[in-house]
């Protein structure tokens, strides 16, 4: 019984958290627009990428450094004729105190309650999963029975390399494929280093046609 015991003490605990928290509410916004975004591709843009990104206001995280780090992932994404096009955070406060972590039943709530754009990335404070990874990404292959995440990338506070890890991150999505590279200098390295950013046509590829498949990218307008 002393399980169980401990089970149902957690739930209740969990259920009297949440309601003593104050509501969850958007409590700053930034746009980066196309200007802000420029892009550094050889040849046109042939798709375009708009991001949700989402903070709380209690975490470690500060706006300015998530807007840097999408702004440093334009020309790694430019590599394969992808433009980002548009980027909003949306900084977060209030809610459960759970709500700060990567937890996949906690998370799926934020993500209904917030109904975001996709792909949408969410700048948490740590993780609850095991094994913990300082960032995941979530495809339509892995998220059969967790389906809200779908098209979403969890960042935790203590990543290293973020503009490179976000990007790394972004691409597994868009391919919807957990495949890691051996090749030199490669972005899908399963270990992020600032000097691994090259993707291969092939990855391109992948990342195009399967972004483009689950709705995640748009194509390009003509004369962009």
């Amino acid at each position: 019984m002393r399980p169980l015991l401990a089970a149902i003490l957690a739930v209740v605990s969990a259920w009297a958290c949440a309601q003593s928290a104050p509501p969850l509410r958007i409590v700053d916004t930034w746009p980066l627009t196309a200007r802000e975004l420029p892009y550094s591709g050889a040849r046109p843009a042939t798709h375009r990428l708009q991001l949700a990104l989402f903070m709380f206001d209690d975490t470690p995280w500060r706006p300015e450094v998530i807007l840097q780090a999408v702004r440093d992932i334009a020309p790694i994404l430019a590599q394969c004729g992808v433009r980002v096009e548009r980027a909003e955070l949306w900084r977060l406060g209030g809610g459960e105190p759970r709500l700060r972590d990567l937890e996949t039943p906690i998370s799926r709530q934020l993500v209904r309650r917030m109904q975001p754009a996709k792909p949408a990335v969410f700048f948490v404070r740590d993780t609850r999963h095991a094994p913990a990874f300082d960032a995941e990404a979530f495809g339509r292959g892995n998220t059969a029975t967790r389906p809200e995440l779908a098209g979403t990338v969890w960042v935790t506070a203590p990543i290293r390399d973020l503009p490179v890890a976000l990007a790394h991150e972004l691409a597994h999505v868009l391919m919807d494929s957990g495949e890691h590279s051996a090749e030199p200098g490669n972005l899908m390295r399963e270990a992020t280093a600032p000097d691994a950013t090259r993707l291969a046509p092939d990855q391109c590829r992948r990342i195009v046609t399967n972004g483009t498949a689950s709705g995640w990218l748009q194509r390009a307008r003509a004369g962009e």
